[in-house]
This record gives C-alpha cells, sequence and structure tokens, in this order.
C-alpha cells in the first residue's frame, strides 16, 4: 500500500469485502430502507432490563448474523474492531466478550464505521491479518439519555434535531475472495467549526465531511463524477445542505452524486424524524443492509463512504466547549 498526499492510503493489496449484516429497530424498518436489512427487531427492549444491555444483544445477535452468513467462527477472526456512542463503548464490550476474539474498541462518535473499515484495511493491507470484522452500532434510548434527555422526559425536539437510529452494521473483511474491495482510505482530521447546538450536529459534522470528501478527491486526482455515489454518514437535511454549500463555495459541486444515510433511513415527514436520523448505526447499517448489495449486484460500481461524526461528551456541552467533527473516507469499488 501506498501513503498518498496527507490523509490517503491507497491499498496495493486491496481488502475485499466478503460479507455484511445488518440489525434495525422497528422504527427503523419502518422507514423506506426497511426491506434492505437483514434483521428488524420486534421491540427496542429485547427482553432485557435496560436499554444498554439491549444494545448490547442488538451487536451480539448483528456479530452472529454476520459469522453464520459468512460460514466462518469467531476463531477464522484475526481482530474485531468496533464501538458505539455510550460511555467506554459499554454495549459493545459487554457484546463482544462472549466471542473471544481479539478487539479493538473504537470511538469515533457516528464516524465510528469509517474508523473502524479503514483501520480493518490497514491491518488486511498490511498482512498483519487475514480477516477482520469491523462494525458500529447506535440505539436511541441510550444516547438521547446520555447525550439529551431521558426519554421519559418528553422534552420538545427543535427541527434541527436528528433522531439516532437503533441499529448496528457489521462487515468482514478478508484479504482474498468475492466482493467488493476497498481502494483507498482518507482518515479524517478534527475541524471546529464554533458550534456548540447539541441539537444541531449536522452544522458540526458538514465542515468536517466536506475536509475530507475534498482532501480524497485532491489526493487520489479524482472528481466527484468519478463515483457513482458519495455516502455521507449521518448529516441529515440541515447538515447535507451546509455540505452541497461549502463544496460547492469551495469549487467543487457534489450535488449529483451525494447520497446521505440519514436521509435514507426514514421518511422525515411521515415518521417525524425532524432532519433525520443519526448515529453510528445509521451509515453502518445502510451501508451493511443497502450499499454492500448495490455493490455485489453492479448497480453502484464504485461509491465513496464518508461516516460523520461530532465528537462532544456530556462534560463538555455542559461546560460550553464547541463541538468539533470527524470524518472518515473510504473508497469501494464493485467486484
Amino acid at each position: 500500500m501506498g501513503h498518498v498526499g496527507r490523509q490517503t492510503i491507497i491499498f496495493e493489496k486491496q481488502p475485499v469485502i466478503l460479507e455484511t449484516y445488518s440489525t434495525v429497530g422497528p422504527k427503523e424498518g419502518q422507514g423506506p430502507m426497511g426491506g434492505c436489512f437483514h434483521e428488524v427487531l420486534e421491540d427496542e427492549l429485547l427482553g432485557e432490563k435496560t436499554w444498554e444491555k439491549a444494545e448490547g444483544m442488538m451487536i451480539k445477535r448483528t456479530v452472529q448474523g454476520l459469522l453464520n452468513k459468512s460460514g466462518k467462527k469467531p476463531e477464522d477472526v484475526d481482530y474485531i474492531l468496533c464501538g458505539d456512542l455510550e460511555n467506554q463503548i459499554n454495549s459493545t464490550q459487554m457484546a463482544i466478550k462472549d466471542f473471544n476474539i481479539p478487539f479493538f474498541g473504537l470511538y469515533g462518535a457516528c464516524s465510528t464505521m469509517g474508523e473502524s473499515m479503514s483501520l480493518g484495511a490497514i491491518l488486511i493491507g498490511s498482512g498483519y491479518a487475514k480477516h477482520v470484522i469491523t462494525g458500529a452500532s447506535s440505539h436511541n434510548c441510550t444516547a438521547e439519555k446520555q447525550f439529551r434527555y431521558p426519554m421519559e422526559y418528553g422534552g420538545q425536539r427543535p427541527l434541527t434535531q436528528q433522531w439516532t437510529v437503533t441499529g448496528s452494521g457489521y462487515v468482514l473483511l478478508g484479504e482474498s475472495g468475492a466482493g467488493p474491495k476497498i481502494h483507498s482510505i482518507t482518515t479524517g482530521k478534527v475541524v471546529d467549526f464554533e458550534t456548540k447546538d447539541v441539537f444541531n450536529m449536522g452544522a458540526v459534522m458538514a465542515p468536517a465531511a466536506a475536509d475530507t470528501i475534498l482532501a480524497h478527491l485532491k489526493e487520489t486526482n479524482q472528481k466527484p463524477e468519478d463515483y457513482d455515489a458519495i455516502i455521507t454518514g449521518d448529516l441529515g437535511q440541515c447538515g447535507t445542505d451546509i455540505l452541497l454549500d461549502l463544496t460547492a463555495k469551495l469549487g467543487t459541486d457534489i450535488s449529483k452524486v451525494h447520497q446521505d444515510c440519514g436521509l435514507l433511513i426514514f421518511d422525515n415527514e411521515a415518521q417525524d424524524t425532524h432532519s433525520g436520523g443519526s448515529g453510528c448505526g445509521c451509515s453502518a447499517s445502510v451501508f451493511a443492509g443497502h450499499f454492500y448489495k448495490a455493490l455485489k449486484d453492479k448497480k453502484l460500481k464504485k461509491v465513496l463512504l464518508v461516516p460523520t461524526g461530532a465528537l462532544m461528551s456530556l462534560c463538555s456541552t455542559q461546560q460550553g466547549e464547541n463541538i468539533t467533527g470527524i470524518a472518515h473516507a473510504v473508497s469501494i469499488c464493485a467486484e
């Protein structure tokens, strides 16, 4: 593999996305993408006593579903790289412990899917692993309780706010085999747009998405039209508007190929999700459920997946600090 520019790696030995598995909650299953997911949960508690345990159970079912679908056993997997939105990625570690797979726990907020796929691709591309599982999850009730208000509070949601996705998406990367391949990755930088509003994550993440997308296109000497789709993670409507405005002002029009997982997963009007979907389970489940199949079926030949994240903590927001953003890009080509 070779480093190109400041942020990009182009793989000489391209990692293969061998299989994916996605699990979502009932609200997500009722949305426009409902038929794309591998498993739709009947309820968000899954028989558990807490939302955190429910998210852990969802993750466990997703990883087991991926193993079953790919015909692999835990001992066939060299590493698993994944995370969620909770403090100390609590639900993820609870779920992964039973698989006995060497584990890298990651936190990139809602960019975690891009971070995990990037690091997994580096492990495969450098020859240090033959099979790696990467993924991310989020749960509406755990995230709202931690970052905003408990569900029981019943606070009014402003129109800029998004609906945190209850969902999980995991992928199996391999050094060889049939499937779409990761051509390159562009690692994002922390971008501070001096935003403090916890109810407008799109405004936080859009500048980071623009920064990473433009860096990727420049360092790989490509244009937006070289991609069938440039897919951001969860900018929602507000963030999408800002992204398209920013990139256009900087001389690059991506509007013809841009799609956002946060706008795809829900019907904003019918499901009352305001600005769209969010959460690291948003891009993870939509890629694992929808875009991977489109690549396998050759409906899409080349996509740039750009999961986006708002890097905040409960402590930093209460102290009035700016909320910074980040985005990681993964370039994927059909076989």
